[in-house]
């Protein structure tokens, strides 16, 4: 496997070890699904409830290196029948050095997706179309907004 060494900013390359480091890695697709229980068979009016869920993890890959894994899954459903599963986990492995640790929430939960999302939106996109179905192009997600949402509720509070 090969090494993946960060990309040193100025003031690492000025000799500042001390300069807070977020830079991307590589981007690679770590997990693909389809599934169209019935196949591309649409009867009537192909109108489906489309279901997004959204899901982040993170890893430590060594000192200073964290995988980030968005999980985008989409579900189209008409009443009780499923006309597709699409699930992709899209992955990134970033740099994060001389982060504070509510600098590095922040990178892997709001600007880590952000950069992921719009390679998951374009494997989704190409599953669906795959799969025979009409194109799925799914609407931009601010995960800045999301973070900060999920970080001002209180405990327990409903989202």
């Amino acid at each position: 496997m090969t090494e993946l060494n960060p990309v040193l900013d100025d003031a690492q390359a000025a000799g500042d070890t001390s300069a807070p480091v977020l830079s991307l890695q590589a981007v690679y697709l770590k997990d693909a699904s389809f599934e169209a229980p019935q196949g591309p068979r649409v009867d009537g009016n192909y109108a489906p409830q489309i279901g997004l869920d959204l899901q982040t993890e993170t890893s430590v890959l060594e000192d200073g290196l964290r995988e980030v894994v968005l999980q985008v899954t989409v579900t189209a459903k008409q009443g009780d029948k499923t006309y597709f599963v699409a699930e992709v986990k899209q992955s990134g492995a970033f740099v994060m050095q001389n982060l504070s640790d509510e600098d590095i929430k922040r990178a892997v939960g709001g600007l880590a997706p952000g950069v992921l999302f719009p390679y998951a939106r374009a494997a989704i996109s190409m599953l669906v179309s795959q799969g025979g179905f009409p194109q799925l192009l799914l609407p931009p997600v601010n995960f800045d907004a999301l973070f900060a949402s999920a970080t001002s509720t209180p405990e327990g509070a409903p989202n």
